[in-house]
């Protein structure tokens, strides 16, 4: 005869595999030898960051964003690099000396450091990220050091969709001091920009976001809102010649004639 689990009766229906297998979150996208592997909001959130940091006081053709690539920074490591999920360097080409696309983004050749780094909170990179990993004897400089001492980002920002949080760090003299932030915006007043949260839809997903404005708070739209906008005044400009219409109507003359 066969025997049951006192907690599970013979009448009672087979639990599914989505019940009793592990989810999404016990099986971590993250790769235990290389923590912070891109999930799908590592995709889409660089991607609304690149499409509203529009300095104002920069070119396109001077701005050059990169996300999830390699940053290798010590001339004398060659196989040392961090890979942030989100910088921004200002006065560089955006093309790799002027023509091609990068592969990875190389300091001893570019010169010029990113301007604003944005690490997304997970919590495989999660000490690392807020600075708490001590650096061990013989291994490559951690993230916090290499952004604040050898780089020397001005602007250092981690985010955590989980607690939707802004922890943003400004370069003073030697090392970084927290910034604060003016009604929940990080202003950042040498490129014109401003970073904050804003909820709604992106790439059709309706969440809170991390995304840039203007200084003085207004949105930078991405292109499929500025296309958006341009229907709705395309649509508010028919509706007042519709209007004016009428109106020359009720008087008695021919809008076509006018």
């Amino acid at each position: 005869m066969t025997s049951f689990p006192h907690h599970i009766s013979q009448t009672d229906p087979p639990l599914s595999p989505r019940q009793t297998l592990p989810t999404m979150y016990d099986l971590p996208s993250e790769d235990p030898e290389e923590p912070g592997l891109p999930d799908e909001y590592h995709l889409h959130q660089p991607s609304l960051l690149r499409s509203t940091f529009k300095p104002s006081n920069y070119s396109p053709a001077e701005v050059f964003i990169g996300a999830d690539i390699n940053l290798y920074y010590d001339n004398r490591h060659l196989n040392w690099y961090k890979r942030p999920d989100w910088f921004a360097v200002v006065g560089v080409s955006r093309l790799y000396d002027g023509y091609d696309l990068r592969l990875s983004y190389v300091i001893w050749q570019e010169e010029v450091s990113p301007f604003v780094v944005v690490e997304l909170l997970s919590p495989g990179t999660e000490d690392e990220d807020l600075g708490r990993t001590v650096r061990q004897r013989g291994n490559p400089p951690t993230k916090w050091q290499v952004y604040e001492r050898i780089l020397r980002v001005p602007y250092y920002i981690v985010f955590s969709r989980y607690t939707n949080e802004i922890q943003a760090f400004h370069l003073v003299g030697s090392q970084y001091e927290r910034a604060s932030l003016t009604d929940g915006r990080l202003l950042i007043e040498e490129l014109g920009l401003s970073l904050a949260l804003w909820q709604g839809e992106y790439e059709g997903i309706n969440r809170l976001w991390l995304r840039w404005f203007t200084l003085e708070g207004e949105l930078i739209p991405v292109p499929s809102e500025e296309a958006n906008a341009a229907i709705v005044r395309a649509m508010e400009a028919e509706q007042r010649a519709e209007r004016l219409a009428a109106k020359l109507r009720d008087l008695n003359i021919d809008p076509d004639e006018v």
